[in-house]
């Protein structure tokens, strides 16, 4: 007979299995602890609001704490928050229109928009991101050109001079920016300089920046400064978001575009 833990000494047991392995599977918590699957994925979702791991698809993982969590592989990224990246990028892409011309910056959110285009046509793309670039590609309707540079191998994207001066001669009706990190004193910021820089590059040559992201980006700070809100257009994030900060975003002028991830 497996013993009854309290809830406190069930995820302490959850915390000590994650930083010894690595990584931590639902089923196998529901074996260990012999509770149902949704107490579990309780446990794990308020482990992760205080910040002690972060949820992937069928589990968790330990939270990096040496500052590279947000430059982690774009194959990483893609376990992080998945259902809202998804329903993110399905709602941006029904604010795309035939005809338009559309800057992507890199992400796996972004890349989500690009898997759901199917219904536009007569697209102009414009992309540092190699992945979206062949995902774009592959409907055989758009003009899709390629950012040169130097490539960044953690996010399948190019950055550089070369990136930027290629923008300056380019004016686009939107750019789909992806976003590491936002906070309200601080802005969007970015692990990386040379992504920020090509980022504000962006942002010069877009008549409306959509930042796309989910909520879990909220009140975060990283090393580069890309610009402050009021740089930004439009948000669309995840139904997470507290409703202090969609007031205050709210405020600000900002359009705010939210998913529903509970249905």
């Amino acid at each position: 007979m497996k013993r009854k833990y309290s809830i406190e000494e069930r995820r302490s047991k959850i915390l000590n299995m994650l930083h010894t392995e690595g990584r931590v599977h639902v089923s196998n918590l529901v074996d260990t602890f012999g509770v149902s699957e949704v107490s579990i994925r309780k446990d794990l979702a308020v482990l992760e609001e205080r910040k002690l791991l972060v949820r992937v698809k069928g589990g968790a993982i330990v939270l990096h704490q040496t500052g590279d969590y947000d430059d982690l592989s774009i194959s990483h990224k893609q376990q992080l928050h998945a259902r809202e990246k998804q329903l993110i990028g399905q709602y941006a892409a029904s604010l795309v229109h035939d005809g338009e011309r559309i800057i992507f910056d890199s992400g796996t959110t972004t890349m989500e928009i690009a898997k759901n285009l199917e219904k536009v046509n007569n697209l102009t793309v414009i992309t540092n991101a190699l992945d979206i670039a062949i995902t774009l590609n592959s409907y055989g309707k758009f003009t899709v050109i390629v950012l040169g540079g130097a490539m960044r191998a953690v996010s399948h994207s190019t950055v550089g001079m070369i990136s930027e001066y290629a923008l300056k001669n380019i004016f686009c009706d939107k750019l789909f920016l992806g976003v590491d990190s936002i906070s309200i004193t601080d802005g969007i910021s970015t692990p990386s300089l040379e992504e920020a820089s090509l980022n504000q590059a962006m942002i010069a040559s877009a008549k409306e920046v959509i930042a796309v992201f989910d909520s879990s980006k909220f009140g975060r700070r990283t090393f580069a400064h890309i610009a402050s809100l009021d740089k930004i257009n439009t948000i669309i994030t995840d139904s997470k978001i507290s409703p202090d900060l969609k007031a205050y975003l709210e405020k600000t002028g900002i359009t705010l575009h939210i998913v529903d991830i509970d249905n």
